[in-house]
């Protein structure tokens, strides 16, 4: 009897994989059939003719349709586990490993050493004669964006603008550290906006519709305060992302290999700035040319070519569908985008490598450090180090897991690839790993009561 494998979804004319497959086959998730192996397919389950396996015989050499189907595990006991990392076939369902029982993060580990950004590194910075402020930090009150604070101000002296936008979705701990951070860092000027309740959940439900949650953070506090890094000049703004949830653009085929490299391709930004001074628009510096994809995307939805790419970010498209649910919101942000352009008075998107400045990012020394430095506060969930800022985090990664799990979508849950990357990295022990995996974040197959706040404030 042949089946076809588990994961495996014939959709039209193509065979399609939810899952993350071995180092050769990675991101050939996707097969298109000829009509003849249309018919074999349609067939299964069942025993083939000699003829009919001549006709698939590429799909059973790949293990696609089989004779041995594998299942799904249904909770993190039944799965498999890499033997390096925290990744497993729970979390990320259809989840392939090679002979030594390494996961396709823990195969490529090496090809991807250098995947650290998409926007520019820069670890060390000027002091600004054109703003009273040398860099902003879109600082959320978790985890990574209170380092990033405390590094700028304490260590490297900067006059730091934080931005945090107010959310009804804050977590008790991401308040107090808030608050910790406006008593210890002297040096940092801190602004707060909120949106309107009434603007928030009409985009909030549109989002909810096509997302199954409402999370829309960085993206909205985009909107809300490029205006405000424009009016102040501020030459460089940051967010609060360690490189594993960066490099989880890559293994979610979100990012190509040459999205990392392409902030040093010269000959690009060279083409790129003759087109702008052909048009009589100044030429872009580091980070400029991100900043202003990153804004047009979020006032004006994907660029065509994004369109036609293999490559995606559904989350930022469905954010930037949602936003235009309430068109005013970003009607300050097109003004700015165009103001900008032609004065050059563009804040770079930057990135500061948090693993080399700290010496290698691990999560329990740098806790300790913004608990001293910072009046950082720690979740209630004290072994918790992925997202620490919002009580929503965990009906985010149960929704996305849920639907990757049901293939009702093809991204993987971000958190399951960067709670396997940090582990693989060693930001965070295997153990420590797994245990985080188990009673703190959402890969649940029953809606958890989490879900219940993001409703609640929908009503």
């Amino acid at each position: 009897m042949y089946y076809l494998q588990n994961r495996w979804v014939k959709e039209g004319k193509i065979l399609h994989y939810y899952g993350l497959r071995n180092k050769d086959k990675m991101f050939c998730n996707k097969i298109k059939l000829s009509a003849k192996q249309i018919a074999v397919i349609d067939k299964l389950p069942c025993e083939l003719t000699a003829a009919e396996l001549k006709i698939i015989s590429k799909l059973t050499a790949e293990n696609i349709v089989t004779v041995a189907p594998k299942t799904t595990p249904r909770s993190l006991e039944e799965a498999r586990f890499c033997t390096n990392c925290a990744a497993n076939d729970f979390a990320i369902a259809g989840l392939e490993f090679d002979s030594d029982g390494l996961c396709p993060m823990c195969q490529t580990k090496e090809e991807t050493r250098r995947l650290k950004s998409i926007v520019p590194i820069v670890n060390e910075f000027k002091r600004s004669k054109k703003s009273r402020f040398d860099i902003a930090v879109f600082y959320t009150g978790g985890k990574d964006s209170t380092y990033l604070l405390y590094y700028l101000s304490k260590v490297l002296h900067l006059r730091v603008l934080a931005l945090t936008w107010e959310i009804p979705y804050i977590s008790k701990s991401a308040q107090k550290s808030i608050e910790g951070a406006k008593k210890t860092l002297n040096t940092v000027e801190f602004i707060t906006r909120k949106m309107s309740d009434n603007d928030l959940k009409t985009i909030y439900r549109r989002l909810y519709e096509l997302n199954g949650n409402t999370c829309a953070c960085p993206s909205l506090a985009y909107v809300l305060f490029y205006p405000e890094l424009v009016d102040n000049k501020v030459p460089y703004f940051v967010a609060g992302n360690e490189t594993a949830q960066i490099v989880g653009l890559y293994y979610n085929h979100i990012a190509p290999k040459f999205a990392y490299s392409f902030r040093n391709n010269k000959t690009l930004n060279f083409l790129i700035n003759i087109g702008r001074i052909l048009t009589l628009h100044p030429p872009l510096k580091k980070g400029q040319f991100h900043t202003l994809a990153t804004m047009k995307q979020l006032a004006y939805g994907d660029n065509p070519l994004q369109k036609l790419s293999d490559y995606a970010n559904p989350l930022v498209s469905n954010v930037c569908k949602a936003i235009r649910t309430v068109p005013h919101t970003v009607k300050p942000l097109k003004r700015a985008i165009r103001r900008s352009s032609w004065t050059g008075n563009i804040p770079a998107f930057v990135q500061v490598d948090m693993s080399l400045v700290s010496g290698g990012y691990d999560w329990q020394t740098i806790k300790k450090i913004i608990t001293d430095e910072c009046g950082w506060v720690a979740p209630d969930e004290t072994d918790k180090g992925l997202h620490t800022s919002c009580k929503i985090e965990k009906c985010k990664e149960y929704t996305q897991f849920k639907r990757f799990y049901d293939m009702q979508s093809d991204m993987i849950p971000f958190s399951a690839l960067e709670i396997a990357l940090a582990s693989r990295d060693g930001n965070i022990s295997r153990e420590e790993a797994i245990c985080e995996l188990s009673n703190s974040l959402g890969f649940s197959l029953e809606e958890i009561a989490e879900c219940a706040v993001m409703k609640e404030y929908l009503k």
